[in-house]
């Protein structure tokens, strides 16, 4: 038996020799401890704020869970002491291989005992550090036993012990993904490896021996670790439950309280890591950003506020954004009310959404630039029926009321819907497709397709372009992207030109004014601020979006309100819904700092204007002034040169007043639907045109799509189907399904006109019918 076993270690000693010499060179190339904690990457990216300050913890590597690295003082003391004696009992003793260990391994193999693995901790590193010494499926071969030991005691000699036990602990696989003491700790206890108590360390230490273990093994070794603890702390007559740390375990083991992302900015950080780095670039461990930490967490915390408040009104779901004017800085995120909402992950910023009112700004900035208004311009706020391919588009307004003649000015302030539609009647639905899109709002359809519903905010546009286009209107119709990391020392962003500057001017100073919007807002309204802000709300069909979209000096805030599902809002308005948020964020933005109304640009001039009726100017010396009270206060406007006027009048006040009359600008004769000044002739219905389809809309009560008909003439009686209807030029019928004869008839019953119109109801096949009654809101 002795000449055996001398030949076998004779064997084996040639062997080392023989390995070590091939293994010695690669030990060498063992990093240094800077050199591995600066590699060190975890699976999370951190988003900082422009301050500095963490606002967002994001997963970015899916093949691993890794926390952040954990110096050697931060770790628990249990979870130290239960490390060493579960896995290398004489770690502060040896010099890197623990020699007594490994003679004992060797001699239970030479015997074929069990004994206990002669691998030291700082063994286990080396194998971590480098692949070679990696421990395979079927075990390390001799070869790697050998390398893995001269790379234990040459890493032993460089590093020190407290080094070489926070890199294992920092490095060493624990459980499935988890590598890691941090990713360890908080996904299984939920805490920091600073807080782990002896039980919750005694659990760790058992999963580095046997990773994947069931949980009842690794409660049965973490059971004999905490005697180890026990009595190496003095305390070895202390009982320990055993079956009751093997329901904790149990418990542990499946917990996952390390949840993927954590923070103020999630959506933000999603959306900034794909523009930056794409799919599949590696992500930096810390991305710098924008956004203001204060102002982030101000805007979630009121977000999630005002939701709680409309609880009861069907609306769970919000985003706001906020803008640098100057820049294109995005300094406040929000895509989602978080907790409250059960599509969190859906990103209210960027989510597709129709903006109603909201696109008006732009349709009358266009108008002013191409000189067909002007802010005093009088529109007609009346029923309209607008003759298209599929039947009568008949705009409403938020109220279902109208205001008859009006300015320009207080149409754009007060959201009426019917001068909006007027005026894209005369702009025309292409042109205003292409300024759209010009001030970064591309849409996927032609204007044809929408038609004069784009007056209204029809089709869809997240929220992260619509408020970036008011930013265009606070920048003088000047568009810029939007930057999402800070720009370069000195360089300032490309502007385009969107808008004529004087134009944007005009629309911010009507947004501004707090007097031409009280018609429909009043005078105490929620957008009035104590500085300068200008403003735009939009509600889009059946109160599904809620929007309130302005700007001050410095910065513009966009708001958006409504449910991520699409489902309608229950009595929620423009001041009630968004507007409340977009205030009280422009509020902390301009806490302690000024909002100036901008300088106008050159070519605007500022003049008095006023409104018929009232005295005509240029009219007989001692006529009498008109009785009837003026359309609007006389007030100062500001005007593009040479669109200027003293008085804006209708009828034949505007025709006595102004014989050498350009059309557009006293009053608004171009569209197709109104009737000026009828010519006389015989009597005949104007409108709806023979022929007509109206559409039912199930969404807005029967007793409130009422049909407007007119007629020119003197005398006249209405009859519907061979029944009286009513008398005089006009008269409002509540539609009927069915095909209808409307005629018009003198007091002795001859028919003067005649029209075939039809009314269909709800569920008829799509392009077989008109477009619906609707009304966006303001």
């Amino acid at each position: 038996m002795c000449s055996r076993l001398r030949h076998a270690l004779g064997v084996q000693l040639l062997v080392a020799i023989f390995f070590v010499a091939i293994t010695a060179s690669p030990a060498r190339a063992i990093p240094t401890f800077d050199e591995v904690r600066a590699d060190f990457k975890p699976s999370d990216t951190v988003l900082l704020s422009r301050e500095g300050e963490v606002l967002q913890r994001l997963r970015t590597d899916p093949t691993v869970r890794r926390g952040q690295w954990v110096p050697l003082a931060d770790i628990s003391p249990a979870l130290r002491q239960a490390l060493v004696l579960s896995e290398d009992k004489r770690f502060f003793e040896h010099s890197g291989v623990d020699w007594r260990a490994a003679s004992a391994a060797a001699w239970g193999n030479l015997w074929n005992q069990r004994t206990r693995g002669a691998s030291t901790i700082t063994m286990q590193l080396a194998g971590l550090l480098d692949g070679d010494w990696r421990q395979g499926p079927g075990g390390r071969t001799v070869v790697q036993k050998l390398g893995q030991t001269v790379a234990a005691q040459v890493l032993d000699r460089r590093w020190r012990k407290d080094q070489i036990l926070e890199a294992y602990l920092n490095l060493v696989p624990f459980r499935s993904e988890l590598v890691g003491i941090d990713a360890l700790s908080r996904t299984l206890f939920g805490k920091a490896a600073h807080g782990l108590d002896d039980r919750e360390a005694a659990v760790a230490a058992a999963l580095v021996r046997a990773p994947n273990a069931r949980p009842a093994l690794v409660a049965q070794r973490a059971c004999g670790v905490l005697r180890d603890m026990q009595r190496g702390g003095g305390d070895g007559g202390a009982r320990i439950d055993c079956d009751a740390l093997d329901l904790f375990t149990t418990a542990a083991l499946q917990r996952r309280a390390f949840d993927a992302s954590e923070g103020v900015a999630p959506h933000f950080a999603r959306h900034l890591l794909r523009q930056r780095f794409g799919k599949d670039a590696a992500v930096p461990e810390r991305v710098q950003s924008t956004l203001r930490a204060p102002l982030q967490r101000f805007a979630v915390q009121t977000l999630q506020q005002h939701l709680r408040e409309l609880r009861g009104r069907n609306v769970e779901d919000g985003a706001v954004l906020v803008l640098d004017n100057a820049t294109g800085a995005v300094l406040a995120w929000v895509g989602s009310s978080g907790q409250l909402s059960q599509a969190s992950e859906v990103d209210g910023v960027l989510a597709l959404r129709q903006p109603g009112s909201t696109l008006k700004p732009f349709l009358y900035g266009q108008a002013i630039e191409q000189r067909r208004l002007t802010a005093a311009s009088l529109v007609d706020d009346s029923p309209a029926h607008i003759a298209t391919a599929g039947g009568l588009y008949i705009p409403q307004n938020y109220d279902r009321q109208f205001k008859g003649w009006v300015s320009v000015r207080t149409a754009l302030a007060a959201s009426l819907n019917v001068p909006a539609v007027r005026t894209l009647v005369m702009v025309t639905p292409d042109a205003f497709h292409r300024q759209l899109g010009a001030v970064g709002l591309p849409l996927r359809e032609s204007g044809d397709y929408f038609g004069y519903s784009l007056a209204l905010g029809s089709p869809e546009v997240p929220l992260l372009h619509l408020t970036n286009a008011f930013r265009t209107l606070a920048n003088g119709g000047r568009l810029s992207p939007v930057a999402l990391a800070a720009p370069v020392q000195g360089r300032a962003p490309a502007f385009t030109a969107a808008l004529d500057p004087r134009a944007a001017f005009i629309v911010g100073d009507i947004l501004s004014d707090g007097n031409a919007r009280a018609r429909t807002f009043g005078t105490d309204s929620v957008l009035a601020t104590r500085f300068w802000t200008a403003v735009k709300t939009g509600t889009s069909k059946d109160m599904r979006d809620n929007w309130a979209v302005g700007w001050s000096e410095r910065y513009t805030v966009g708001v958006w309100v409504g449910n991520a599902s699409g489902a309608a809002m229950h009595d929620v308005s423009g001041t009630s819904g968004a507007a409340p948020i977009w205030a009280a964020v422009m509020g902390f933005l301009h806490a302690r700092e000024p909002s100036r109304a901008p300088k106008a640009p050159a070519g605007l001039l500022q003049a008095g204007v006023r409104f018929g009726p009232g005295p005509v100017a240029g009219g007989q010396p001692g006529a009498a002034p008109d009785p009837r009270p003026p359309l609007e206060a006389a007030r100062s406007e500001w005007f593009l040169q040479g669109t200027q006027q003293a008085l804006f009048a209708i009828d034949s006040i505007a025709e006595k007043a102004y014989p050498l009359r350009a059309e557009g600008q006293k009053s608004f004769k171009k569209s197709p639907t109104q009737v000026v000044d009828a010519p006389s002739g015989p009597a005949r219905i104007t409108a709806p045109a023979p022929g007509t389809i109206i559409a039912l809309d199930p969404d807005i009560p029967p007793a409130r799509q009422r049909l407007q008909f007119t007629a020119t003439g003197d005398g006249l009686l209405w009859r519907m189907d061979g029944k009286p209807l009513g008398r005089g030029p006009r008269v409002a019928w509540l539609p009927w399904p069915g095909r209808h004869v409307v005629q018009i008839t003198n007091a002795q019953g001859q028919v003067l006109d005649e029209i075939r119109i039809e009314v269909r109801g709800g569920g008829v096949a799509a392009g077989s019918v008109a477009p619906p009654i609707r009304a966006a809101a303001h």
